[in-house]
């Protein structure tokens, strides 16, 4: 298995490979001065042959990009041994979960989704392609969450709140109400500061 970006959030992918005990045969990376990640090699030419990946890059529109680009790659799934994930749960390509997340029973996630450290996911969420649940995030009962948005560092979203594709929304907002496509929302209660 190969990551690609070379990075701090690289370094937390590998990890998880490794609670996994999968083998990380390296990192892909544009950036030539980046030769070693943890013990592992970077490679600056992106392979033409299929190669089992996970794109290791935490910005959602990148990933996007990558996949949209790089059609030969094989993407696996990747989730930390110390998560509790119920056996009710559908998990995308791509997508990794991250050391101390608990998903709950009936929830569907994308490919290429990031669902971060301490992240809380309760019964039928639905969560779209490419979105970032960050650190420490909430969600209640049957939130739905559009392609590529980003749940801030904290965030609470109370249940059955929908929220819209490309939304940023702020650490530690507290999301009370639906949410349209593309807005920036932050605190408490959660007021869009931006469409």
């Amino acid at each position: 298995m190969y990551l690609f970006g070379a990075s701090g959030h690289g370094k937390v992918i590998a990890e998880i490979a490794e609670s996994n005990n999968l083998v990380v045969d390296g990192f892909f990376d544009t950036d030539f001065n980046k030769t070693k990640v943890l013990e592992y090699p970077v490679f600056h030419e992106v392979p033409s042959r299929k190669v089992e990946i996970i794109i290791a890059i935490g910005n959602n529109k990148v990933r996007k990009d990558i996949v949209n680009e790089y059609v030969n790659f094989e993407y696996a799934k990747l989730i930390h041994a110390r998560s509790h994930i119920s056996k009710r749960t559908s998990i995308g390509l791509g997508t990794v979960i991250m050391a101390g997340v608990t998903v709950n029973v009936d929830v569907s996630i994308g490919d290429h989704c990031i669902i971060n450290t301490n992240a809380s996911v309760d019964h039928d969420c639905v969560i779209a392609d490419f979105v970032h649940i960050s650190p420490n995030a909430a969600l209640a009962g049957n939130v739905m969450i559009g392609e590529g948005t980003h749940i801030g560092i904290g965030a609470v979203v109370i249940q059955g709140v929908k929220i819209g594709e490309w939304c940023t929304i702020g650490a530690g907002a507290v999301i009370i109400i639906d949410i349209p496509d593309g807005c920036t929302v932050v605190g408490n209660p959660g007021k869009v500061i931006k469409k």
